[in-house]
């Protein structure tokens, strides 16, 4: 997955080099393929996120969505025209958007961002996603992996998702797309949180971050440390239950930033399944789970969050369980079963 989306990187790069199109990164790897367990390794999602930066004569702006509630962070990205006249006047094949006649900019020059992937003046996710499908569709026939691999691309209206078989093996890829916040590795992306995710909203996603700390504890940790068995066999083993995977990650994350690595080899490997459990069963009993990376005073220093995320009170993943006595007891019954 990484040697074909590094090479959509080098083609979408070629195709996109003059035009006013967002200008793409290399795709980074996230969720649990890429952080080294999966619950069903025979229904494997490869998802990459691939950071989007403005094309010339445009700039990105996040605004916080403050209609919606308050546990979720959504934005939308507003992209604004900026002044060109200076490159015009370096030989710089460019017109300015803001400074030319419109016929002018019509009969010579493609059109802005906002005239094509924008909903008013924010970037529109729907847009966006069939932007990238139809590149994708484009760039496939001259990529290396066609000449051996079949592709087929899969419904999404937020994503570009596609499969790529050779007869014999079959992958399933998610293509997801964000624009990073400063030089921190929290982004805003395509992945919806709600079912109905309105077009112009890109949810905060802390993706990176988190496949960055699974990097970070894989440098510490021991050869046979079983961190990644624990979460996966945790994972598989409530398959059906009713609490997500997400829920565990996020048990395993913190118990990772406090119990040393040295206690996660192979020896201890019951023990650390216990700690989870425990941890699990303490948490649906204060019906309190914090998130792991907002307003974790312990995350590594290495791992660059905005201010706002740093100091933020972290969110209650179980709020759910405090509104609602009925999924509070159903939850605890879950437990029971688990």
């Amino acid at each position: 997955t990484t040697d074909l989306m590094d090479n959509f990187t080098i083609y979408f790069g070629h195709i996109l080099s003059n035009t006013f199109y967002p200008v793409l990164q290399r795709a980074i790897g996230v969720g649990s393929a890429f952080e080294g367990w999966s619950p069903r390794e025979q229904d494997v999602v490869y998802r990459v996120l691939v950071p989007m930066t403005p094309p010339r004569g445009h700039s990105f702006h996040l605004e916080l969505d403050t209609a919606g509630q308050r546990r979720v962070r959504n934005f939308r990205v507003r992209v604004q025209l900026e002044c060109t006249c200076a490159r015009e006047q370096q030989g710089e094949n460019t017109l300015c958007f803001l400074h030319h006649p419109e016929e002018e900019l019509r009969s010579n020059q493609d059109p802005s961002l906002l005239h094509t992937l924008c909903t008013g003046a924010y970037l529109d996710v729907q847009k966006t996603a069939r932007w990238f499908c139809q590149l994708v569709r484009a760039t496939w026939p001259a990529l290396p992996q066609s000449h051996s691999w079949h592709l087929v691309l899969l419904p999404s209206r937020r994503s570009c998702q596609f499969k790529v078989t050779n007869g014999r093996d079959s992958f399933r890829i998610e293509l997801l797309f964000g624009v990073r916040q400063g030089d921190s590795d929290i982004f805003v992306s395509s992945q919806p949180r709600e079912a109905l995710t309105p077009s112009t909203t890109w949810p905060e996603s802390y993706a990176v971050a988190e496949a960055k700390f699974f990097k970070y504890i894989a440098r510490q940790a021991p050869r046979d440390s079983v961190h990644l068995k624990c979460l996966q066999f945790f994972t598989r083993l409530q398959l059906g239950i009713g609490f997500s995977t997400y829920t565990t990650k996020t048990i395993v994350m913190h118990l990772l930033n406090i119990v040393p690595v040295t206690q996660w080899r192979r020896r201890y490997f019951l023990r650390r399944l216990g700690d989870i459990n425990e941890n699990l069963r303490c948490c649906l009993e204060e019906k309190r789970l914090n998130h792991f990376i907002i307003g974790n005073k312990r995350f590594p220093q290495e791992i660059s969050l905005p201010l706002d995320i740093a100091s933020a009170e972290p969110p209650n993943l179980f709020h759910h369980l405090v509104q609602d006595p009925a999924a509070h007891a159903q939850a605890m019954s879950e437990y029971v079963d688990l």
